[in-house]
């Protein structure tokens, strides 16, 4: 990874990173695609700070986070971007399975983002039995309703009948019964983050609604414990028919990021998925 200051912004050059793999894969929700002069370019946020960033070519591995100054670009979005992981070294040590190499060249742009745990939490428990559009559309509702993505204290006694206009469905309970956890001490998400990972998920799946898939991509992606490995169907399919007897020890201890790219080739490619031979 390296980036320049210019006045446009920070030009970031990494070429172990694609915006469509990474914003448009479902571990995140406020991030959408928009008109541009470039290949690519996304506008969203990272706890109500907004920015616009796009991917100058196909595969160019040349970014341009557009206004950002560096002081920002270090503080905020390099570890949101989680820019300090070499993924090259990754792939490279995936590469050692012959199903993770073929997902690592199918889905190449692939990272994880840090985002905030609060978010995380409630973004996830909106998630369930749901599909990409209509979360983004509850969340943008959220942030109407609260002028951005509230901090879970500012969501202190709401209820599910306030929650009514989100058009969340049964999801609005699940809102109401975390907040009240949170907010009471009952759930602590500081000791959640100091917790080993089955521990962690174990608090939290006392919230209602919050199973075992809902509680790793929590911990994934809202605490950054990359051994969290979220199984949903389309993993649960990779298990089977690829690691019947288990993960590869390759992965050992970053299992959340090969799911990302297990989970990217396998929605993507579907019965096509192979292990060997991807060009």
């Amino acid at each position: 990874m390296d980036y320049e200051v210019k006045k446009e912004g920070i030009i970031l050059f990494e070429e172990n990173m694609s915006l469509d793999d990474t914003l448009d894969c479902g571990q995140a929700f406020r991030w959408e695609a928009v008109p541009s002069d470039h290949f690519r370019t996304y506008k969203g946020f990272f706890k109500n700070i907004p920015l616009t960033i796009s991917e100058t070519e196909r595969d160019s591995g040349k970014f341009i986070l557009h206004g950002v100054s560096e002081k920002d670009f270090l503080d905020i979005w390099f570890d949101y971007f989680d820019l300090g992981t070499d993924y090259g070294e990754l792939k490279r040590r995936f590469s050692e399975d012959e199903t993770l190499s073929a997902a690592c060249k199918f889905a190449k742009g692939v990272r994880l983002l840090k985002q905030d745990g609060e978010e995380c939490l409630i973004s996830f428990i909106l998630s369930q039995n749901n599909n990409i559009p209509r979360i983004k559309g509850i969340i943008g509702r959220l942030c109407g309703m609260y002028g951005g993505f509230p901090d879970i204290e500012k969501m202190k006694g709401v209820t599910a009948e306030e929650l009514a206009p989100l058009r969340a469905g049964f999801r609005a309970k699940y809102i109401e019964d975390c907040v009240r956890r949170v907010t009471s001490g009952e759930v602590s998400l500081e000791r959640i983050a100091a917790m080993p990972t089955e521990e962690a998920k174990k608090a939290l799946m006392t919230v209602k609604g919050i199973g075992p898939k809902v509680a790793m991509c929590v911990l994934l992606f809202g605490f950054y414990k990359t051994d969290a490995y979220p199984v949903d169907v389309w993993i649960k399919r990779v298990n089977e028919r690829f690691y019947p007897n288990g993960l590869p020890q390759c992965v050992k201890g970053v299992e959340g990021i090969a799911q990302q790219y297990l989970f990217h080739y396998i929605r993507t490619a579907g019965e096509d998925m192979v292990c060997p031979g991807v060009q």
